[in-house]
């Protein structure tokens, strides 16, 4: 099978939702009111706080969709069973990546409580993947459809209160922790339901850069499911008759109308939030490919080694907070949450203006690019270091 190319577009919309990415946890640690409300709380957030947390929404889908698509990419050079075998061992890899090095970068202390999020989301859909492959195309493909569009449709259903299938619906369909031995705890912020079909459906959408593929024919069916995941989000959110757990209602600020239209559920996303998310992306990907400037490159750059920079930038931004917390006067010992995100009463007053955590989330970005440039280099030089390929 031949050697395939990377898509620069792909990686550019990678880096894209990386960057911003930077910009939510920059925001979880520097905001003065990051650890008291939720900035989609319409009731204590302010216009550019839902906005500084809406655009961040469409990270989580992306990474999710797009390593959908690099596992295509990945079988255009392996037979199906190698392709299972790494999706297999890469799936396993980021759920102990996300139960060690990543829960420890949030809290900066090893806790009892354990956070799946987004790279558990990953490495488990991956897991499914490996044997979903082997379907027929078009089960595969209805599959992951029925999980996107069909999984609201059980919002309202709750397993039992405890117990093994209470813990079962938990894992796929409901945010919630899960107890463990003695006072261990795994909380389930990213249930598997519909993250599995978002990959699914990545997966499939590869086809459309596969080398026969014309680059006209592929602009016109990423601008079609791009507008019509549009259209479809602005009617169903209109009529607030299925596709997310909570309607929209009137409020008594005009604009706020809108962020109550536009505020969906993520955890676990609902078909409006994949809709709303991965719409605008496929336009996006539409102009990317005829994109080419310095800034484009950077990005690029960052896109290429996903899992180096979210493991880095977790740690300088923690790290960065630390010191922070220090120069406003706090001990060190502030920032070691024992609990996620949880503040201690002596972390009242700590905190920037917005304005403040924008400037922090430049300068973090702007430090994370030469890293990312140095282990991108260090990666196309070391091919054959098998290891890298995890990274």
């Amino acid at each position: 099978m031949a050697e395939r190319t990377r898509i620069e577009s792909i990686d550019m919309m990678r880096g894209w939702v990386m960057v911003i990415m930077a910009l939510d946890h920059v925001r979880d640690y520097f905001h003065a009111d990051a650890m008291l409300y939720s900035p989609t709380d319409l009731t204590q957030s302010s216009a550019i706080l839902f906005f500084t947390r809406f655009i961040t929404h469409y990270c989580a889908p992306v990474f999710v969709f797009l390593a959908g698509t690099s596992a295509y990419f990945v079988s255009l050079r392996r037979t199906k069973k190698e392709l299972s075998i790494w999706l297999l061992k890469r799936g396993l890899w980021l759920v102990f990546l996300e139960l060690t090095v990543v829960n420890v970068a949030w809290n900066f202390v090893w806790t009892g409580d354990l956070f799946l999020q987004v790279i558990w989301a990953i490495g488990i859909s991956m897991i499914f993947l490996a044997a979903m492959i082997h379907l027929p195309r078009f089960i595969s493909l209805a599959i992951g459809l029925f999980l996107v569009f069909g999984h609201n449709a059980f919002d309202n259903f709750h397993g039992p209160e405890n117990g093994f299938w209470s813990y079962v619906w938990i894992i796929l369909h409901e945010q919630a922790p899960i107890p463990v031995e003695g006072n261990w705890s795994l909380f389930l912020a990213y249930p598997i339901i519909p993250w599995i079909g978002v990959m699914l459906l990545g997966y499939h959408f590869g086809r459309l850069y596969t080398g026969g593929f014309d680059a006209l024919k592929r602009k016109k069916w990423l601008t079609y499911l791009g507008v019509g995941s549009i259209a479809l989000f602005l009617l169903l959110r209109f009529l607030n008759i299925y596709g997310d757990p909570s309607p929209w209602t009137a409020q008594d600020r005009p604009w706020f109308e809108l962020l109550s239209f536009l505020n969906v559920e993520k955890y676990p996303p609902s078909l409006l939030f994949l809709l709303i998310t991965l719409g605008p992306t496929f336009l996006l990907l539409s102009v990317m490919e005829k994109i080419k400037r310095p800034i484009t490159d950077r990005l690029v750059t960052i896109g290429r080694v996903p899992m180096f920079y979210y493991i880095v930038h977790l740690y300088f931004i923690h790290a960065l907070a630390m010191i922070a917390a220090i120069a406003q006067g706090f001990s060190y010992r502030s920032m070691l949450f024992g609990e996620f995100f949880t503040p201690f009463e002596s972390n009242e007053g700590y905190g920037f203006s917005l304005f403040t955590t924008y400037l922090v989330w430049i300068f973090v970005v702007i430090c994370l690019y030469p890293m990312c440039r140095w282990f991108d280099k260090f990666k196309s030089e070391n091919r054959h270091k098998g290891w890298l390929s995890y990274m």
